[in-house]
């Protein structure tokens, strides 16, 4: 069965830094493009960041996060990494790993109805 567990989530200051990690079981890892999305409360669930499959060579964020937030991956490790810095108390949200696997439609990485899986979800909250 497949697994995403996010951990690294926590309670930090504005200004400072977290890193997500999200590690895949019973996956292919490679075919996955990966993403990581965020709902607050109240809020739909927004994209943040996404990286494609493979060996990761294209990225993408969300306005919002540009230059402030990294994703890389481990395809060894088979987990997906988000590098927080600079962190706003508008970054608080439930953090939701997802995986979608290569081909078939075209990707829209900003579209959360085109992963296949989701993790549990890991709670960052950024204090003022």
């Amino acid at each position: 069965q497949v697994q995403l567990v996010e951990s690294g989530g926590g309670l930090v200051q504005a200004g400072g830094s977290l890193r997500l990690s999200c590690a895949a079981s019973e996956l292919p890892f490679l075919k996955y493009a990966m993403a990581w999305f965020r709902q607050a409360p109240g809020k739909d669930r927004d994209f943040v960041a996404a990286i494609s499959w493979g060996g990761g060579d294209t990225t993408y964020y969300a306005d919002s996060v540009k230059g402030r937030f990294t994703i890389s991956r481990d395809n060894a490790k088979k987990t997906v990494f988000l590098q927080m810095n600079m962190l706003k108390p508008e970054d608080t949200a439930v953090y939701y790993c997802a995986a979608r696997l290569e081909g078939g439609t075209s990707w829209n990485f900003d579209n959360r109805f085109q992963y296949h899986y989701w993790g549990q979800g890991t709670q960052v909250t950024v204090s003022p």
